[in-house]
């Protein structure tokens, strides 16, 4: 029997100006002590400056090229099994795959200090766009461990 109370999904509201879900999710994620509309700028102002080094795709094409790539597929979990604690390798849903991806991708920027955040930001999305870039590396970091600790891929349940 379940100790907690259902989760159920909110109803996901789409930012204004492109339209998209995702970005709405980022802007949620960047924003701090209830200031949207600075999150905005900074998001908005971000993904502009993604197109800035004369390529003719859409910054919205680029943005989305970089959450996919710093999308983490499995994951490690700790289960304790008889005493001892193992590192259980797990599939990531969808939403926390997103959810990963966005944290470490503004996890990233902010520590990028002496630069302002939609620089930090557009410059973070950029290497991730590539396949590049320290979210990218936390993403192979995870694997990486998965990888290692699949022998104790029983213990899911």
């Amino acid at each position: 029997m379940a100790r907690r109370k259902r989760v159920y999904d909110k109803e996901v509201t789409k930012d204004s100006r492109y339209d998209s879900e995702i970005v709405a999710h980022l802007i949620n994620r960047v924003m701090a002590s209830g200031k949207k509309s600075l999150a905005e700028r900074i998001v908005y102002s971000a993904i502009e400056k993604l197109n800035e080094k004369g390529e003719a795709v859409d910054p919205l094409e680029l943005f989305t090229r970089a959450i996919d790539n710093a999308k983490p597929r499995v994951e490690v979990k700790a289960r304790r099994v008889g005493g001892a604690t193992y590192q259980v390798p797990l599939e990531v849903s969808p939403g926390r795959q997103e959810s990963l991806a966005m944290r470490w991708i503004i996890g990233f920027a902010r520590s990028r200090k002496g630069t302002p955040m939609h620089v930090a930001l557009a410059n973070e999305l950029r290497d991730a766009s590539q396949g590049q870039g320290n979210a990218v590396r936390k993403r192979d970091d995870v694997h990486k461990q998965a990888q290692a600790n699949r022998a104790f891929a029983h213990f899911r349940f």
